[in-house]
């Protein structure tokens, strides 16, 4: 009796949502997998685009994963998850941002039955954790290397990587065109890491194969003053001047007060002030440099000044482009215009401004140090070209990951039929339930051949019987799904490559995405952050004075209590 009347313990505060047990794991499990419906559409050669219009009126055409995750403004907690994985997978190896997502909601909705008929979640953690350390082990055996070919093989397989990457995009039409400019470009920076030192520089207009690729450093011609046309625009082994100082006349000292006894004193301090600038241009001339670039702005007067001496030069450049420039011609970006040596000057071969569709660009090409390059894109729309822009990123990011890690494997759903296969075989060795679970990870696995014959329009029941029935002869490893004849193919054969890392990240951020929605036993909403919301919306809708009691009184036709 005692027992009954003890009083009732409150942890939490009062309108806190709590939801736990079963039903809440089984609601995050079909979260994740209504964000793995979204993109499911866009995977592979034959994926549809989605076309994402947001609150600001900015249009959005693509089928990158990792674009759609980040515009999709998804607010269920345990569906964020997979928006970072995509997050993840692109920051790292740049592509198969849908395959992560595809194969995390796949993991799950194999994991849903076995939740739903009262498996504890851990037992099922365990054994994905164990199918996913199998499953990269296989990839590392089945991966083929490319080192220690000459140069030229090295490049034909790059290209075949960048390819298989591009093949799925909007540009997919021209990838060979697009995979040897990528691959020239990253072998352009070296090892170079920094990836801003290849720019991508937009133009509209023209044909996607009017785009091309300097190497060296492109940028729209800037903001120019009169008698910029009076200035040479090509220069052979120019010596250039990189600047972070303004070339103008102003008043040196804003604020200050200046007494005078005499008016013609006036007049000196106006001169003062020329000769600085004056003094500054001169020594811009005698340093030798026939190109003079800065990243603050460059006056009038300079720019008649320099085209008086037959000296090119550019103000407001973007200080990434200035950062390009320097690195790619050798020189050293100043904030001083005295004592300026021959060593803090860069140099190239040619300079010159051309006319690319209906903009200037200055062109510096033939550079010492060549550890940059930049790619001139043409198209029609706007957003074509901002999808284009994209898309070779990702080509960029596989291709410098290639060159690195220097394994490739099969595409095309080849290497996700082998591990599936390879774990069946696998499970069987295993005593237990973890028997099944690894058969539902195998499982899940071809989701990746099945989504890319649904996208294709093939019937994806036959094509995975052919596939399986391939793989378990021992030889079919390298056979996946033949887009465009609708059968089964060699992807090696086929060139239809990618690397090793791109799989293995995948189903390492996929699983460990998986796991950690299964681990989730309990959500807390927090009343707070709830009423935080409704008391803004609130306060935004009631306004003040007769409006805010306009809305707040009884509406036209509403019946008196």
């Amino acid at each position: 009796m005692a027992s009954m009347m003890q009083p009732q313990i409150i942890l939490l505060k009062e309108g806190t949502d709590t939801s736990q047990g079963k039903a809440q794991l089984i609601s995050n499990i079909n979260a994740c997998t209504a964000v793995a419906d979204v993109v499911r559409t866009t995977l592979g050669p034959r994926g549809m685009d989605k076309l994402i219009h947001d609150d600001k009126g900015n249009v959005t055409i693509s089928n990158d994963g990792a674009t759609i995750m980040k515009l999709l403004d998804i607010v269920h907690p345990a569906a964020k998850i997979l928006v970072d994985i995509a997050k993840s997978q692109d920051s790292e190896v740049g592509d198969g941002t849908t395959t992560v997502v595809l194969l995390a909601g796949e993991f799950l909705n194999e994991a849903k039955p076995f939740v739903e008929d009262g498996v504890h979640p851990q037992n099922l953690i365990r054994s994905f954790r164990t199918a996913s350390y199998l499953a990269i082990e296989r990839i590392k055996q089945l991966a083929t290397s490319i080192e220690g070919k000459s140069l030229q093989e090295k490049k034909e397989l790059l290209a075949n990587c960048a390819a298989t990457t591009l093949s799925s995009k909007l540009i997919g039409g021209e990838k060979d065109f697009f995979a040897k400019m990528v691959v020239d470009a990253v072998i352009a920076i070296g090892d170079d890491d920094r990836l801003n030192m290849i720019g991508i520089k937009k133009v509209s207009g023209g044909n996607m194969r009017d785009s091309f690729l300097v190497n060296g450093v492109a940028f729209k011609k800037t903001f120019s003053y009169a008698g910029f046309e009076q200035q040479p625009k090509k220069f052979l082994n120019p010596k250039i001047l990189i600047l972070n100082i303004e070339l103008e006349l102003k008043s040196e000292k804003e604020n200050a007060e200046i007494r005078l006894s005499d008016p013609s004193q006036y007049q000196s301090i106006v001169d003062a002030e020329w000769n600085i600038i004056y003094d500054k241009l001169d020594k811009c001339v005698q340093c030798g440099a026939k190109v003079v670039l800065s990243r603050l702005a460059i006056g009038d007067l300079a720019t008649q000044y320099f085209a008086d001496r037959d000296i090119f030069c550019a103000g407001r450049v973007a200080e990434e482009d200035l950062k390009r420039v320097a690195a790619a011609t050798g020189g050293t970006v100043q904030t001083s215009i005295n004592d300026v040596i021959d060593e803090v000057l860069g140099t190239c071969e040619v300079f010159e401004e051309k006319q690319v569709g209906n903009e200037r660009f200055n062109i510096f090409s033939g550079c010492p140090s060549g550890r940059t390059a930049t790619i001139v894109l043409r198209g029609g729309a706007d957003q074509f070209i901002e999808e284009a822009e994209r898309s070779l990123h990702d080509a960029i990011m596989i291709v410098r990951r290639a060159l690195k890690n220097s394994t490739v494997v099969p595409g095309g759903g080849a290497i996700d039929m082998e591990i599936s296969r390879y774990l069946r075989d696998k499970a069987r060795e295993i005593a237990g339930r973890s028997q099944f679970f690894i058969n539902s990870y195998a499982k899940a696995l071809e989701v990746i051949p099945r989504q890319l014959c649904d996208n294709a329009g093939f019937d994806a029941t036959d094509m995975l019987n052919k596939l399986r029935q391939k793989h378990s002869t021992g030889e079919g490893a390298p056979y996946g799904v033949d887009i465009n004849t609708g059968g089964i193919a060699d992807s090696y054969a086929n060139f239809v490559w990618e690397p090793a890392v791109v799989k293995i990240n995948a189903i390492n951020a996929a699983t460990e995405a998986a796991c950690l929605v299964l681990s989730v036993d309990e959500t807390v909403k927090n009343p707070k952050s709830e009423s935080a919301q409704g008391d803004a919306a609130a306060s935004a809708m009631g306004g003040r004075g007769r409006g805010g009691a306009a809305l707040r009184g009884r509406g036209r036709g509403m019946r008196r209590r």
